[in-house]
């Protein structure tokens, strides 16, 4: 696909490699459209650069999820391209054992699983919707994870990452007759706050080791995958891993 004046929604977009997606999207000449929970950090990009169209959006909430868009539709016409890049991160064993034996919160795994894989179900189903009724033929990338094989004390978000590989294979199958390409990118550790705020020094330390490029990834290196997917028109149904050569 040419990016150049395609509209294209990014989940997640104030901050990481999400933000860092936009800018190299707007480099090309697309209309970027951010939908974030982050308020704070939308009026910050809305005041720094104008060039993004930015929208408050509970993606976990269908009702304000249709409301968004319709505003969105009304503002550009027509979808192009939805990158689904909302993601939130809280670590927690499957029982801890300090004394006694303390058990995964059920709350804190429903709460991660919508985040990450339900708001992902939410707006696809939107978004394939619209480019079905409008003849686009568009492209649907998600962002998985190299969590999808499953990472020590993170129940919940490894369950949802491999969940985006199973809805990526399944909506391929399902969409590509109507000419929408779907695919994925499951990018390894990356330098961003989120990593950052869940894991000390050691921790990324250990990781880096484990690594054999011995670094996580720059948010930029992220993007230039997800620009990959969205531009070669042969790209579909797949898993692009982006890791550093961790999960070999």
């Amino acid at each position: 696909m040419e990016i150049s004046n395609k509209n294209i929604i990014i989940t997640g977009g104030a901050n990481g490699i999400g933000l860092e997606t936009a800018k190299a999207l707007r480099l090309q000449q697309a209309n970027v459209i951010i939908l974030d929970i982050d308020e704070q950090s939308l009026e910050k990009l809305k005041n720094e650069n104008s060039e993004f169209s930015c929208y408050k959006c509970d993606i976990t909430d269908p009702e304000d999820i249709s409301k968004t868009l319709k505003k969105i539709i009304q503002a550009h016409n027509q979808i192009d391209v939805l990158i689904n890049n909302a993601g939130a991160v809280k670590d927690s064993p499957l029982i801890k054992i300090f004394g006694q034996i303390e058990k995964h919160d059920i709350d804190l795994f429903e709460r991660i699983i919508k985040i990450n894989l339900f708001s992902v179900f939410l707006m696809t189903r939107e978004i394939a919707a619209h480019m079905f009724e409008k003849r686009i033929k568009g492209v649907i990338v998600n962002v998985s994870s190299v969590a999808s094989h499953g990472n020590p004390g993170q129940s919940a978000y490894s369950a949802a990452k491999a969940g985006i590989n199973a809805l990526t294979y399944t909506w391929a199958n399902e969409l590509n007759y109507l000419g929408i390409r779907v695919a994925a990118i499951a990018p390894g550790f990356t330098e961003t706050n989120i990593v950052k705020s869940n894991m000390n020094e050691k921790l990324q330390a250990d990781i880096k080791k484990k690594t054999p490029l011995k670094r996580m990834a720059e948010p930029s290196e992220i993007a230039d995958g997800i620009l990959f997917i969205i531009k070669n028109d042969f790209f579909h149904g797949k898993i692009l891993p982006l890791d550093g050569g961790l999960v070999i």
